[in-house]
């Protein structure tokens, strides 16, 4: 009894410990019901949710991978005769930048491994930010009152996009050398103001003066990453101001979430799933060699690699300066050049323009200026999942022409043809994806069925008699009584598939 009595009173010892400190702050911050709040904030349960969260997981990495790496990159261009651990590169002349590159790989300790994950981590990033928004377009969760949130989301995406092609070209390979060369094409051809702009950006003709390695390990290691952390504390702000939203299902309506709520069991499976992806991360790093920048040597102007692709978010832009004719035009006194102004500039413009345009134009078009709390399934929208679909088939189409020189060495469809081809694909293949969209929703909005979620088979019963009877079974496992609940097993097994109402 007197082990129990010490027991329990070094429980109440500890409680009330707790309570003190927590007493403590409170009257001095007044946090307690922010806190209290917060830990009752609610998450719906839906697993398309979890996109967003591993592109939070993965920005973590890259900030813990990238202080890393930082202390061991020296952004420099000037020369050095490489002496490192790597024999086959010994003697060459290299910048700086790329000698410490070689360094980080070969001579920092567990230096491959984080580098190479965080070249992963930032994949992962852009990937994860591009399906979330995806999953927030053809469910009509920009809309009123996250619209604003909808255009954080997009500019979260861009900034991704312009932090990856600054990091991959900063340990001055020859991949990421030809990716400079590029982006400075690009740059000089944006109308009247594109030749001052570059020689602006690279401190002089392509390829620079030495300042500008050390402008774009500014803007890769300082700028960028503050203001998409910046961005990011927004953007979760916003989402717990406004609470989530959600599939519509038993019990939730435009004024609830149901859900878990943070304290305890959504801390601890958010805390889980950042462990596992750093985990998968950590490993990729580890098992998947990712840009042996090594292999490519140090970058000269008058040098080139066939093959040489970018990282998969550039892809989509390299496919559009494929696809682009090769011509000038002439604005006044201004000569544009029309090959990198359109697939570089004209491109990307129409297509993020579109993205931050879009819940004003569905709003403009569907005259719908209510709030929504509750998620759209796509079907339920047929017009809106045609276009994206459609709007999201363009892009990748002209994605996958990006890697034609490949599918010229792989498979051997001449270079010309391919060009020929994916022209036409990107004018009809959008079109036809339209209108064969729009039909299968309006065909499943009408019937509710779930062809993807059904399973047919046969189930074996015993009659009262002894004998056994086969029946045969068609169970729907998506269907709904428009509530969110699932209808029994005897309603299943008797083949009749609830209508929504």
């Amino acid at each position: 009894m007197s082990v129990r009595r010490k027991r329990r009173r070094r429980e109440v010892s500890d409680e009330e410990t707790v309570t003190d400190a927590v007493r403590f702050v409170d009257e001095r911050l007044g946090i307690a019901p922010l806190i209290r709040a917060g830990m009752n904030y609610l998450f719906p349960d839906n697993w398309t949710f979890l996109f967003g969260e591993i592109a939070l997981y993965s920005f973590i990495v890259l900030l813990v991978t990238g202080t890393y790496l930082a202390f061991f990159f020296d952004p420099s261009t000037a020369q050095t005769t490489y002496t490192g651990a790597y024999a086959p590169l010994h003697g060459v002349r290299m910048s700086d930048a790329y000698n410490s590159t070689l360094g980080i790989v070969f001579d920092v300790p567990a230096g491959l491994t984080i580098r190479q994950t965080h070249h992963w981590a930032a994949l992962v990033f852009v990937v994860a930010m591009v399906v979330h928004l995806i999953r927030i377009f053809f469910t009509g969760a920009f809309r009123k009152p996250r619209d604003a949130n909808w255009l954080i989301g997009v500019t979260l995406v861009a900034l991704g996009i312009v932090e990856g092609f600054a990091g991959y070209s900063l340990p001055d390979d020859l991949l990421s050398g030809m990716g400079l060369a590029i982006a400075y094409g690009v740059v000089l051809s944006i109308p009247f103001v594109g030749g001052q702009l570059a020689v602006l950006i690279w401190d002089g003709n392509f390829p620079g003066s030495s300042a500008f390695i050390d402008r774009l390990f500014i803007v890769h290691v300082f700028i960028v990453p503050v203001v998409i952390l910046a961005l990011i504390g927004v953007h979760l702000t916003l989402v717990a101001r406004l609470k989530h939203s959600q599939f519509p299902g038993k019990g939730r309506t435009e004024r609830n979430v149901v859900g878990t709520p943070l304290w305890p069991a959504y801390a601890f499976r958010a805390l889980g799933m950042l462990f596992a992806t750093a985990a998968m991360l950590f490993l990729l790093g580890g098992l998947v060699q990712i840009n042996p920048v090594w292999q490519y040597g140090p970058y000269e102007p008058w040098l080139g690699t066939n093959g040489a692709q970018p990282d998969w978010y550039m892809g989509w832009l390299i496919g559009a300066l494929r696809l682009m004719p090769g011509f000038d035009f002439t604005i006044g006194n201004a000569t544009i050049a029309g090959n990198p102004f359109f697939g570089g500039i004209l491109f990307p413009g129409v297509v993020f323009t579109v993205l931050y345009l879009w819940p004003s134009i569905e709003r403009r078009i569907t005259k719908d200026r209510r709030r929504h709390d509750l998620l759209d399934r796509p079907r339920d929208k047929p017009w809106r999942t045609a276009f994206g679909s459609a709007f999201f088939t363009w892009i990748f189409t002209i994605f996958v022409a990006g890697a034609a020189d490949r599918i010229l060495v792989d498979v051997g469809f001449p270079y010309e043809g391919q060009v020929i081809f994916f022209r036409i694909l990107a004018l009809v293949l959008p079109v036809v994806v339209f209108f064969a969209v729009y039909y299968v929703c309006r065909e499943l909005k009408a019937s509710e069925a779930r062809p993807l979620r059904r399973w047919y088979g046969t189930v074996v019963r015993r009659a009262p008699d002894g004998s056994y009877r086969e029946i045969p079974v068609q169970i729907d496992s998506g269907a709904s009584d428009g509530n969110g609940s699932r209808p029994t097993e005897e309603e299943r097994v008797g083949g009749d598939q609830p209508r929504s109402d």
